[in-house]
């Protein structure tokens, strides 16, 4: 998912997101100690999936702080 069309989504749908993303990569991270991954790259495309989600909340933050 692309930082654009997290930017397009409103302050709930990104917590979803989160949420989900969050619980998938702790699904992912259990089978790789518990067996072997298909694509050991998704782990590393839900970190990187998080940190733009957690991103954008903070720019939306500052942004808030600024506009008062």
């Amino acid at each position: 998912m692309k930082v654009s069309e997290l930017r397009d989504m409103s302050d709930e749908q990104l917590q979803f997101t989160l949420n989900e993303t969050e619980k998938n990569l702790f699904r992912l991270r259990m089978q790789a100690q518990t067996e072997r991954l298909d694509a050991p790259s998704e782990l590393r495309k839900q970190r990187r999936l998080i940190a733009r989600v957690k991103t954008v909340q903070r720019q939306r933050e500052l942004g808030k702080v600024v506009a008062k």
